[in-house]
């Protein structure tokens, strides 16, 4: 077996030109895989009867099949937020040089800021309507809907990633202003990351994500965001991203490192996340008010934000190198689920959620009528955000 080095890899900086024309079809790929993965993650949130969606059935007589869809749903959460972030950062640096700094943000406005309103005081008052469908044994609500309820029902409810990043970009806008004299050299040799480097990152990442979950712990909202515990991993890999994209690294970023990033990401599930879980049962099974994994300080939480900050990395450069790799070919099919992948970001929830009361009726086994309604809801949310793209408003903005 060749010895793998720890010395950063020395690359030349493409030229800008080049980076310009060629577009990253794999990137493409990877991100519509993301939404898939969103719309698969909150079909599993509905039947894992985990309380923190529109609508939840708990699967009261088939618990295991519950803890299989907790495990699905907390793999994602470690890490496929952050991904979308990372691939967001890459393409940020390249539309503010084209665009100037006022339509860059115009153009940030329209394409976020009026899907972030219109979900906001429409689609997600339409989307809690789920709510009202559940039996009030489980919610504990008898109050009858009515329009008296809208200012209880607005809110951003998936689109926090919308609003997070629309106040990312303004954060990139004002740091570029502030450092606009600061320009780097094309000549100069850059390097790529090397292991030691990413590993300390992965330290500082779980060391800080461990700090702020002593306040923020997982689960908790704070002003409407679900998820502000992995605030770090979000900010930290949107800076990563734009660093990424001034040194062409998702074209560079070499295979070897791809790999190892998936076999240090499957070796931390394997042996970190399995000791985090086994906390997290004997929590549940105690009746506990508080989980440790998920924050307080305590060690199961230090030993849970370790994993999620492996997994993130790791997949992070794995899927980078896999998709480049294996799916960096043009594709009718590629194009068109790339195309429509925002729409059906925006869209899901309220596919997910109607589906899910036509089917409450329907008796199946929990992870059969997860699998049944996956089938179901994809190919509906593309349907319909294919019709959306048709309208001269919805093109614009999707």
């Amino acid at each position: 077996m060749a010895q793998m080095s720890l010395q950063p890899t020395v690359i030349s900086p493409i030229p800008a030109t080049a980076a310009k024309t060629s577009r990253l079809i794999f990137i493409d790929h990877l991100r519509a895989a993301l939404v898939f993965l969103v719309v698969l993650h909150h079909v599993a949130v509905v039947y894992g009867g985990i309380p923190a969606f529109y609508y939840y059935e708990p699967p009261v007589n088939a618990p295991l099949a519950g803890l299989m869809l907790l495990v699905f749903v907390l793999f994602n959460q470690a890490w496929f937020m952050g991904a979308f972030f990372f691939v967001a950062g890459y393409f940020t640096p390249g539309a503010f040089e084209r665009k100037g700094p006022g339509p860059f943000l115009k153009d940030r406005l329209v394409r976020l800021g009026i899907p972030l309103i219109i979900f906001y005081f429409v689609l997600n008052p339409i989307a809690s309507i789920g709510y009202f469908f559940m039996p009030a044994s489980l919610t504990g609500n008898t109050t009858p809907l009515t329009w008296h309820l809208y200012p209880y029902l607005i809110g951003m409810g998936p689109m926090w990633f919308v609003a997070m990043l629309l106040i990312f970009s303004f954060g990139y806008t004002v740091w570029r202003r502030l450092t606009r004299n600061q320009t780097s050299s094309p000549a100069r040799q850059v390097s790529l990351p090397g292991y030691p480097a990413i590993g300390l990152f992965i330290l500082a990442l779980a060391l800080v994500s461990y700090l702020i979950r002593i306040v923020i712990p997982i689960g908790q909202f704070v002003l409407g965001f679900p998820s502000l515990a992995y605030f770090p991993q979000y900010l930290s890999f949107f800076v990563l991203g734009t660093v990424a994209a001034r040194h062409n690294w998702f074209r560079t970023l070499p295979n070897a490192m791809g790999n190892t990033g998936l076999v240090t990401a499957a070796v931390a599930t394997v042996v970190l996340f399995s000791i985090a879980f086994i906390s997290l049962l004997i929590a549940l099974e105690n009746g506990a008010s508080q989980l440790p994994p998920f924050g307080y300080g305590t060690w199961p939480s230090a030993v849970y934000a370790l994993w999620d900050s492996a997994v993130a990395v790791g997949l992070g450069l794995g899927l980078i190198t896999l998709f480049r790799r294996y799916f960096d070919v043009e594709s009718r099919l590629g194009a068109f689920l790339s195309q429509h992948s925002y729409a059906v970001y925006i869209i899901h929830s309220l596919v997910i959620v109607y589906l899910a009361i036509l089917l409450r009726e329907v008796e199946l086994e929990p992870l059969l009528k997860f699998g049944v309604a996956a089938a179901i809801v994809v190919p509906t949310s593309f349907a319909i955000a294919y019709v959306l793209r048709k309208t001269p408003l919805a093109s614009r903005i999707f």
